[in-house]
């Protein structure tokens, strides 16, 4: 199984830019289907952006499209979201997550379809 952990988050200012890497190990990256989700305070956890296994395509929360990129390497085992033009509502732990590779050509949004978790990377968006 695969064992996956966040890094890059932290305190920046408003329409500034951050990228996070999630690293995975114990198993190829390039079976899984990656994701990321965050939680605000006080908030449901909620999908950001999803990558399929071999990063042919890609799906966005309305809220971060065009702000927001997911890409991955899978040589390298890694996950990344950049994220540009940053606003106080993005503040929240950011998660990666993972599933297996179902090859039935979507993308999942839900939570429930992710089985591997991340412990999560703090991201906070001072104005």
């Amino acid at each position: 199984q695969v064992q996956l952990v966040e890094s890059g988050g932290g305190l920046v200012q408003v329409g500034d830019s951050l990228r996070l890497s999630c690293a995975a190990s114990g198993s190829t990256a390039s079976l899984y289907d990656m994701a990321w989700f965050r939680q605000a305070p006080g908030k449901e956890r909620e999908f950001v952006a999803a990558i399929d296994y071999i990063a042919r395509k890609t799906d966005y929360v309305d809220s971060v499209k065009g702000r927001f990129t997911i890409s991955r390497d899978n040589a390298k085992d890694t996950l990344y979201l950049q994220m540009n033009t940053l606003i106080p509502e993005d503040t929240a732990v950011y998660y990666c997550a993972a599933k297996i590779n179902a090859y039935d050509q979507r993308l999942y949004t839900a939570e429930r379809d992710y089985f591997y978790w991340g412990p999560g990377t703090q991201v906070t968006v001072s104005s």
